[in-house]
C-alpha cells in the first residue's frame, strides 16, 4: 500500500515538474512570429526558369508544368514586430516576388516595401524597379541603397532617370564594409566581389540579426580570384547563399564560358570538401542558369550537391535572424 501512494506521488510530482520546465509551445510561435528573418524568393539565374526561348530538355517540363518554375535570384529581410520589409535585388519576377512576400504578412509603408539593396547592374538584379514608377505602382519615395557607380548609372540613363526624377525612388549611397542599420535589430553590410562590372561595381551582402546572420553572394567570379577567403565568410555567418549558376564546364556547348565567369558548383565542391560537416551544411547554392542540372529536384547533379553535403536553396525558405 505504501509503496502504491509513493509512486502515485512520484507521479505528482514528474507531471508537476515537467509542467513548471516544459516550453510553453504557445510561447513558442508567438516567439518565432517575432524574430526578424531572411526569405529565399527566387533561385534561378537572370532569366529565370524556364528562360525565355527555351525549347530543350531542360526548360521543356517546367514551360508546361508551372510547378516546376522558379523566380529570379532574390532574398528578402524580414521584421514581423516592426512589419518592415527589404529585398535584396529588384528582378525580372518583382510582381511575383512581392506578391509572396505580401502572402508572408502585411507591410508598414511604400505598398509593401521598406526598401531596396542592389547588389549590381546586371539585368536580372535591378530591372524590377520599372514596377515602381508611374505605369505601374507609382511608388513613393521607396529607398533603394547603390553603390555609387550604381546610383550614377540608374540617375543618368532612361528610363530609370525617371524613378528618380518622380521621386518613385530614393537612392541611397552606401559604402563597401560599411553597416548600414536598418533598425535596432537588423544590419546589412555590402562588400566588392570581383565580377563583370561593365556599367556598376559588384557586391555581396551579409545580413545580420540578433540571433542569426546570413551571407548573400549571387554573382562573383572564381573565388580564387577574390582577395578574402570565402571560407572565412562562411564561419561567421549560419547560412550562406553562395553562387551556383553553372553545375559544370561545358554546360553551354554553343559558348566560351571563359567570357562568363563564374565558380562551377562542382569547383566550390572540390574547394569545400574539406570543410566540416556543419560548415558544408550552410553552403546554399543560388542564382542557377535554366541549363544547370542540379536545378532540377531528383537530378544526379542535385544529389551530389546533396550527398556531399551541401544544399541547393529552396524558394520560400526561411532563415531566422
Amino acid at each position: 500500500m505504501l509503496r502504491a501512494l509513493q509512486a502515485q506521488l512520484a507521479v505528482i510530482v514528474f507531471s508537476f515538474l515537467c509542467a513548471v520546465t516544459a516550453p510553453n509551445p504557445q510561447d513558442q510561435s508567438e516567439s518565432e512570429s517575432t524574430n526578424p528573418f531572411v526569405v529565399v524568393l527566387g533561385i534561378a539565374q537572370d532569366g529565370g526558369f524556364p528562360q525565355a526561348g527555351c525549347e530543350k530538355d531542360c526548360c521543356r517540363d517546367a514551360w508546361s508544368d508551372s510547378s516546376k518554375r522558379r523566380h529570379v535570384s532574390c532574398l528578402a529581410v524580414v521584421d514581423p514586430t516592426s512589419r518592415q520589409r527589404w529585398i535584396i535585388d529588384a528582378t525580372p519576377d518583382f510582381k511575383d516576388q512581392l506578391r509572396l512576400l505580401d502572402e508572408l504578412g502585411p507591410a508598414d509603408s511604400n505598398r509593401g516595401l521598406t526598401g531596396i539593396f542592389l547588389t549590381h547592374g546586371h539585368i536580372g538584379h535591378y530591372t524590377g524597379l520599372m514596377n515602381l514608377g508611374h505605369e505601374v505602382m507609382g511608388a513613393k519615395n521607396v529607398p533603394v541603397y547603390v553603390m555609387p557607380r550604381m546610383g550614377e548609372f540608374l540617375s543618368t540613363n532612361g528610363p530609370w532617370d525617371q524613378l528618380v526624377r518622380y521621386k518613385n525612388i530614393e537612392l541611397r549611397e552606401i559604402v563597401a564594409d560599411q553597416p548600414i542599420q536598418l533598425n535596432e535589430r537588423i544590419s546589412v553590410t555590402p562588400f566588392r566581389v570581383p565580377h563583370r562590372e561593365e556599367y556598376t561595381e559588384v557586391v555581396g551582402y551579409r545580413i545580420d540579426g540578433p540571433n542569426g546572420s546570413v551571407l548573400f553572394i549571387p554573382d562573383i567570379d572564381k573565388w580564387e580570384r577574390w582577395d578574402r577567403r570565402i571560407e572565412d565568410l562562411i564561419a561567421q555567418v549560419d547560412v550562406a547563399y553562395l553562387d551556383g549558376t553553372f553545375y559544370a564546364e561545358g554546360e553551354l556547348p554553343n559558348r566560351d564560358m571563359a567570357d562568363i565567369p563564374h565558380p562551377f558548383i562542382v569547383e566550390s565542391m572540390q574547394r569545400f570538401e574539406s570543410l566540416p560537416a556543419q560548415e558544408k551544411a550552410k553552403i546554399h547554392f543560388i542564382h542557377l542558369n535554366h541549363t544547370n542540372p542540379a536545378l532540377q529536384a531528383g537530378s544526379a547533379a542535385r544529389e551530389a550537391v546533396t550527398d556531399a553535403g551541401f544544399s541547393v536553396a529552396r524558394e520560400l525558405e526561411r532563415v531566422g535572424l
